[in-house]
C-alpha cells in the first residue's frame, strides 16, 4: 500500500510534466485520472483561446473603427477646404476652380461632386483654361431643391457665374454631367461658348436602356448604402472597386500611367458616398419626360466623345445628339469604355483643338 501510495504520489508530482506516467504505473484506472486532466486542460485551452480571439477581436473592431473614423474625417475635411460655396436661390451651391484663362465649367458624372469635377477638367482640359468645378444638386456642399430637374441645374449654373462675375463660358461635362449641360445651352444660349461632351448618359425623351452593367446592380446598392464597405475596399484592395466605373481589365491593361493615377483618383473621389447618395437619388431626373430635352435647339459649337463599348452609358445617345445638333464634331471610339481608357492623349488633343476655334483668347 505504501508502495502504490508513493507511486500514485509520484505519478502526480511529474503528471503536469508527461501524462503518459498514468498509463505505465497504474493502467486503466490511473489513465481515466489522466483522460479527466487531459479534458480539462483541453477546456481551459479552448476557453483561454476564446477569451484571448474576443480581446484580440475586440481590438482588432475597435482599431478598425478607429482608422475608419479618423479616414473619414480627413477626407470629409479635405473635401470641405477643397471647395469654396456660394448661395443661389435653389441652396448652397459648392464649387472648386483652379487654372487661369478663359472660363471652363466642369460638370462631373453620377456619384461624383467638385472633386471629381477636378479630375475631369486637369485631365481633359488643355493649358490656358480657368476650370470651375460646381457640385450638382445632391452632391458635395450642393443642396437638393424642392425642383430638383435637369432644368433648374443649368439656371443654378447660371446663379453661379453671377457670382462669379463670368459672362460666358464654355462647358465640359461627363456622363451625368451632360444633360444640364445640354439644358445650359438650350436656355442660356447667351452664356454659352461651347459644349464638349465625353460619355454621354441618357435624357428625356430617351430612356436609360437596357444595359450590361459591369457589376450587378445589387452590389452597386450595397456598396453606396454607407461610408463603410467603400472605405475597406478602399484600404484592402482599392483597385476591386474599377468596375463600378466600367474600367474592365482589358481596359485597364492598356491603360497609361495617367490614366492609371486618374481612375484611382475617381475612385477615391466616391468616398463619402453618404455625401452623394442625395444625388445620385436625383440622377433620374435627366429622364423626367417633363423636362425633356431637344437637343436640336443647341445653337452653340459641339464637340462629342464616346467610346462604343461603354457598358454604364451607351453610345447610342452620343449618336443621338450628334445627329440632331447640326454641325456637331464626334470623336468615337471602339474601346475605352466609360472613362475613355487608352485614349486620354487623343482626347485632350481632340478637346484642344476644339477650344481653340471656339474658345475666345482672352480670359474674362
Amino acid at each position: 500500500m505504501q508502495t502504490k501510495f508513493a507511486l500514485r504520489t509520484w505519478c502526480r508530482v511529474i503528471e503536469v510534466k508527461s501524462l503518459n506516467c498514468g498509463i505505465v504505473v497504474f493502467g486503466g484506472g490511473i489513465l481515466a485520472h489522466q483522460r479527466s486532466v487531459l479534458m480539462f486542460s483541453r477546456r481551459s485551452l479552448l476557453l483561454i483561446g476564446g477569451a484571448l480571439g474576443l480581446a484580440a477581436g475586440g481590438a482588432y473592431i475597435l482599431t478598425v473603427g478607429w482608422s475608419w473614423q479618423r479616414d473619414m474625417q480627413t477626407i470629409e475635411a479635405r473635401l470641405a477646404e477643397s471647395a469654396r460655396v456660394i448661395h443661389t436661390s435653389f441652396g448652397p451651391l459648392a464649387y472648386a476652380e483652379g487654372g487661369q484663362g478663359a472660363p471652363v465649367l466642369a460638370i462631373h458624372g453620377a456619384g461624383g461632386g467638385h472633386d471629381q469635377g477636378v479630375l475631369l477638367a486637369q485631365a481633359f482640359l488643355p493649358e490656358g483654361t480657368r476650370w470651375i468645378a460646381p457640385s450638382r444638386f445632391g452632391y458635395p456642399g450642393s443642396a437638393l431643391p424642392a425642383d430638383a430637374s435637369t432644368a433648374a441645374q443649368a439656371d443654378a449654373f447660371v446663379e453661379l457665374l453671377d457670382g462669379l462675375g463670368i459672362e460666358r463660358v464654355t462647358v465640359v461635362a461627363m456622363s451625368g454631367g451632360v444633360p444640364p449641360t445640354l439644358q445650359f445651352a438650350i436656355r442660356h444660349p447667351e452664356r454659352t461658348n461651347a459644349l464638349i461632351l465625353l460619355s454621354l448618359a441618357p435624357y428625356a425623351p430617351l430612356t436609360a436602356e437596357e444595359q450590361e452593367l459591369p457589376v450587378p446592380i445589387w452590389l452597386y446598392d450595397a456598396l453606396f448604402a454607407t461610408d463603410l464597405p467603400l472605405w475597406a475596399l478602399s484600404r484592402l484592395s482599392p483597385r476591386a472597386l474599377a468596375p463600378v466605373f466600367d474600367a474592365r481589365p482589358e481596359l485597364t491593361a492598356q491603360m497609361t500611367a495617367t490614366e492609371a493615377a486618374f481612375l484611382d483618383a475617381m475612385i477615391a473621389a466616391f468616398l463619402p458616398v453618404t455625401q452623394r447618395r442625395a444625388g445620385l437619388a436625383n440622377e433620374g431626373a435627366a429622364i423626367d419626360p417633363a423636362f425633356s430635352i431637344d437637343p436640336t435647339q443647341v445653337r452653340t459649337p459641339v464637340l462629342i466623345i464616346h467610346a462604343r463599348d461603354d457598358r454604364l452609358t451607351p453610345v447610342a445617345t452620343a449618336t443621338f445628339t450628334a445627329a440632331a445638333i447640326p454641325g456637331a464634331g464626334t470623336l468615337f471610339f471602339d474601346t475605352g469604355g466609360h472613362l475613355l481608357l487608352g485614349h486620354h492623349e487623343a482626347v485632350r488633343q481632340r478637346v484642344a483643338e476644339f477650344l481653340a476655334i471656339h474658345i475666345p483668347a482672352k480670359s474674362e
